[in-house]
């Protein structure tokens, strides 16, 4: 029963959400993520305009910053 209830109530965040706070946690500890396409097709993904020559650590700012702002709103 409580497994139903959870599935009727509990909302998860979306899977392009779930991809970029991995790719944040794995930053956090230090790693380099070393494929820039990667990085640009998540930030894509949450919506945002990415420009092939932007920074990587530019990049990894604004995703940071509309993780925070969707993990409010859920």
């Amino acid at each position: 029963m409580l497994n139903w209830l959870k599935k009727c109530f509990w909302t998860t965040l979306p899977p392009e959400v779930i991809k970029a706070k991995q790719l944040l946690k794995a930053v956090d500890q230090g790693g380099i993520p070393l494929n820039p396409i990667k990085v640009n097709f998540i930030a894509r993904s949450l919506g945002l305009e990415v420009s092939k020559s932007a920074p990587m650590k530019e990049t990894i700012e604004r995703i940071r910053r509309v993780t925070r702002k969707v993990a409010k709103d859920f």
